[in-house]
C-alpha cells in the first residue's frame, strides 16, 4: 500500500526531531572534548581565534569566480572641462556641475576639450 502525504510528512518530523536530539548529543561530546583540551593544554580564547578582530589577522575571502582581463585597457579620456578644474569623460551620468551649467544656459561644446 502506497503512503499518503500526511504519512510521509509525520514520518519527516519523526526523523528531523531524532535528528535534532542525534546532533545535540554529538554537540555536547564535541564540547566536553573542547573543553578538556582548553584545560589541558592552558588554551586562551585569542589561542583559539575567538578574542576579537585584533588578535587574529583573517585570510581574505578567496574570489569565486577570477576575473577577465579585457584585451584593451580603458583609460578614461577627458572629454569636457569647466574652469573650476571639474571634468566629464562623457560616460555615464552628466555631472551635476555639467547639468547647471546647461541649464544656465551654455552648451555642451563651451566645455570640450
Amino acid at each position: 500500500m502506497a503512503k499518503t502525504y500526511a504519512q510521509i510528512q509525520k514520518q519527516i518530523d519523526t526523523l528531523k526531531r531524532e535528528a535534532d536530539r542525534l546532533k545535540r548529543k554529538e554537540a555536547d561530546g564535541v564540547i566536553a572534548r573542547i573543553k578538556e583540551a582548553v584545560l589541558a593544554y592552558g588554551l586562551t580564547a585569542s589561542d583559539l581565534g575567538l578574542g576579537g578582530a585584533s588578535s587574529v589577522k583573517r585570510a581574505a575571502p578567496v574570489a569565486k569566480r577570477a576575473r577577465r582581463k579585457s584585451k584593451t585597457k580603458y583609460s578614461p579620456t577627458v572629454k569636457f572641462r569647466d574652469t573650476s578644474g571639474n571634468t566629464w569623460v562623457g560616460r555615464g551620468p552628466r555631472p551635476q556641475w555639467l547639468r547647471d551649467a546647461l541649464k544656465a544656459g551654455k552648451s555642451l561644446q563651451d566645455y570640450a576639450v
